[in-house]
């Protein structure tokens, strides 16, 4: 395991720190408090990052071949970019009023066949553009083939907690990117997981520091 000081790496050396070890791969970053908040008061998770978290954050954003974050997620928190293709996890198949304009083929929609508004969102995005897995609920480790068989070897996933739960449960997660930023918070916050137990055990490989602020970089 690598302690280091994130100020003293450069954008080369933080893809070198951050590059994957095989594909496919899929990793996820999320963010929390030191007493385990997930949003700021705001109710975002964009309420409690920070630059170096940022850094880190734009890092994986580069290595990537796609962005995989649940639909809820990315309306809550205002997602916009889809500079690298977004695939939205949604059982509703429902696509956020931000990214409804998005140019042709940078959204995709990742549900299942139960969908209340699969036929919506197959005229919105395209046919093409919507990944059916599953009946009722959607098949995350069909998902990842999917995913694989289309190019994107590098996947990135960003939450929410519910979909990285899920996402552990299928066993399909090949690394965890968690920063602690130096924060209390209490109240009622979500976790970077939330739903029914999982168990998963974590191998620490890379812990960078900035001020405080812990980016750690766990395998399962």
């Amino acid at each position: 395991m690598e302690l280091l000081r994130l100020a003293d790496q450069t954008d080369d050396d933080l893809d070198r720190l951050y590059a994957v070890p095989s594909s496919p791969w899929l990793r996820v970053n999320m963010i929390s408090t030191v007493d385990g908040a997930a949003t700021g008061p705001d109710g975002r998770s964009g309420g409690i990052n920070n630059v170096a978290d940022k850094r880190v954050f734009d890092t994986l954003r580069r290595l990537c071949d796609c962005v995989v974050v649940g639909a809820g997620t990315a309306r809550e928190e205002g997602y916009q970019d889809a500079s690298k293709p977004l695939v939205l996890v949604s059982r509703r198949a429902e696509v956020p009023p931000g990214l409804r304009d998005a140019p042709s083929g940078s959204v995709l929609m990742a549900t299942c066949a139960a969908a209340e508004r699969l036929d919506e969102t197959r005229e919105l995005l395209g046919a093409d553009h919507v990944l059916v897995q599953g009946g009722h609920r959607v098949d995350l480790a069909g998902l990842r083939h999917a995913l694989t068989e289309r190019g994107f070897a590098s996947m990135l996933a960003e939450g929410g907690p519910h979909l990285l739960r899920d996402l552990l449960a299928e066993g399909v997660v090949d690394e965890l990117d968690a920063t602690v930023v130096p924060r209390l918070l209490a109240g009622e916050h979500p976790r970077i997981t939330d739903g029914p137990p999982v168990d998963v055990a974590l191998r620490l490989t890379l812990l960078l520091e900035d001020h405080g602020t812990l980016l750690a970089r766990w395998l399962t």
